[in-house]
């Protein structure tokens, strides 16, 4: 066995140094990285669609699997004898995760020590880490199978609404402070220099530091008061300072949340008159011309209420849930002969309205060149759309290009130019010249007002 153990050991000189393991190690890591980059390329929509279920499900397992090891490693605080000082700084420093991943674990952790019920809910998907992060402080042995049911499913808006029900928040007061000004920064040293080669040299560039941006800041207090809390300029401080001072009647205190309130209803009210066409007091409809692209208003206010102010798009595992970046989307395309009716317009998101344009047309290619920008390319079995001009467009042209008759005052005073096209005047004029040209010199300069010069 010794002998056996001395030939199986290797030779220093015929050993690769660590490093070039390590070397090694990472080029077969990126190989097969790439191997797998490449194989998720080779899949087809569905098997991709059922491969990405199955590694979601393979993460969830791991993550429950994880948490339940960091609540046995919190429960005994082997980890104090590593070196780090929380639970927290354990998965930050040894585990490599990131700061939210590991504030969402530490408290996951925390939480299934208490009711072991979490580690099932996680598996099965009805609630996620971050769910547990709000539910944790309000959690009771009384409360938190309730809890866990209602907040199967839920986002982490509907989350905090159900947290501040259980745990209400006084209301925030008003306030509008100025932010510190950006602490200079000095530029780099200056090189040393001697006394046998003296050059000027201009002082170090001071550049201000840009504060660190931080983002608008919406929570709950109640479910029905919220804090918000957010950066505006100069220019905008100045503005609420001039409504405040202007609104001393109706709102005393000057409180900036009254005032916000009123900016956005108005606001909303503009807003929803250009997008959705909303009035109180609708007219007639009348017909588009033909070949135009705009929608009417009747029918924007019709789609915008049948839809819901939400995406229609409704795929194979239900609708969209998108209410932002909506657009009007021709069920039948425009370049498809589509006409802009409520039956034929619906309300899109803008993703789903680029996948079924694309759907349609193909993928838009920025290297193609198009000739003619109301011209499509279709499938052979549609015809293109042709070249399409409204009346008063072909009016406006028409009358550009024709050549109008001069005036013979005109042509007195400013002799004709070749390719020069002189103005038709207005038929009131053309009135008035003619009958102060008919008229004696005496009663033309009365009809005018300008005295006659006597000989």
């Amino acid at each position: 066995m010794p002998q056996r153990l001395e030939n199986s050991s290797c030779d220093s000189s015929r050993c690769s140094p660590p490093s070039v393991i390590t070397v090694h190690f990472h080029v077969l890591k990126t190989r097969m990285n790439e191997n797998i980059l490449a194989a998720a390329a080779r899949l087809s929509d569905d098997a991709l669609l059922d491969r990405l279920k199955v590694l979601a499900v393979r993460e969830r397992d791991a993550t429950v699997e994880l948490v339940a090891h960091l609540a046995e490693l919190h429960g005994r605080r082997t980890h104090l004898g590593e070196g780090p000082g929380s639970l927290y700084e354990y998965c930050r420093r040894e585990l490599g995760l990131s700061e939210d991943a590991a504030y969402n674990r530490d408290a996951a952790a925390r939480a299934v020590r208490r009711y072991p019920v979490i580690l099932d809910r996680l598996a099965n998907g009805s609630i996620t880490l971050t769910t547990v992060r709000l539910l944790g402080p309000v959690l009771t042995p009384e409360n938190h199978l309730a809890l866990l049911a209602e907040a199967k499913h839920r986002s982490r808006r509907e989350v905090e609404l159900i947290v501040r029900r259980l745990d209400p928040q006084p209301d925030v007061p008003s306030s509008i402070r100025k932010l510190p000004v950006p602490a200079p920064v000095a530029g780099p040293p200056l090189p040393s220099v001697t006394q046998q080669n003296l050059v000027p040299v201009s002082p170090a560039p001071t550049v201000l530091q840009p504060p660190p941006v931080q983002r608008p800041f919406i929570a709950p207090l109640t479910p029905e008061r919220y804090r918000v809390q957010f950066t505006v300029s100069k220019e905008t401080h100045d503005k609420l300072r001039r409504a405040q001072d202007l609104l001393r009647r109706e709102i005393r205190d000057g409180d900036p949340g009254a005032i916000f309130d009123r900016a956005l209803t108005l606001l909303l009210r503009d807003v929803e008159k250009k997008k959705m066409a909303a009035t109180s007091r609708p007219r007639r409809p009348r017909e588009t011309k033909d070949g135009s692209r705009a929608i009417p208003a009747h029918v924007r206010r019709a789609v915008w209420r049948r839809d819901d102010g939400r995406c229609a798009f409704v795929g194979t595992r239900g609708r969209c849930t998108e209410r932002a970046f909506l657009e009007l989307h021709h069920v039948t395309p425009f370049g498809h002969q589509g006409p802009a009716t409520v039956e034929n317009i619906s309300l899109r998101c803008r993703a789903h309205n680029v996948y079924e344009a694309e759907a349609v047309f193909g993928r838009y290619d920025p290297s193609a060149v198009r000739e003619r920008a109301d011209k499509y390319s279709v499938s052979g079995e549609i015809t293109p759309v042709p070249e399409r001009r409204s009346e008063a467009t072909y009016t406006i042209r028409r009358r550009r290009t024709k050549t109008m008759t001069a005036h013979p005052t005109i042509d007195k005073a400013m002799p004709a130019k070749a390719g020069v096209t002189i103005p038709k005047p207005r038929p009131r004029v053309a009135r008035w010249t003619a009958t102060m040209a008919a008229m004696p010199a005496a009663t033309a300069a009365s009809a005018s007002g300008c005295p006659t010069r006597r000989t």
